[in-house]
């Protein structure tokens, strides 16, 4: 099983459907059963949602600082 870690890290790539077979199995079996990275899930869909949406608005400075913040939080 993958860390919480390796999961967050894999997120946008299952979200983009880029995560290949085994590691796709590995993080839906981690989301099965962590709480934590199931919301981080829910925030990325979210967000996804969001900037789909705005199209081409300007993200508001106080949303942007938010996203930098938990973006960088995923780096390793």
């Amino acid at each position: 099983m993958i860390t919480c870690s390796e999961a967050t890290q894999r997120l946008w790539e299952y979200l983009d459907a880029t995560l290949g077979g085994a590691d796709r199995a590995a993080l839906e079996e981690h989301l099965a059963g962590c709480l934590r990275c199931c919301g981080e899930l829910e925030f990325a869909e979210e967000l996804r949602r969001f900037l789909a949406a705005s199209g081409r608005a300007e993200i508001p400075g106080d949303v942007l600082r938010r996203l930098n913040r938990a973006l960088e939080e995923l780096e390793p």
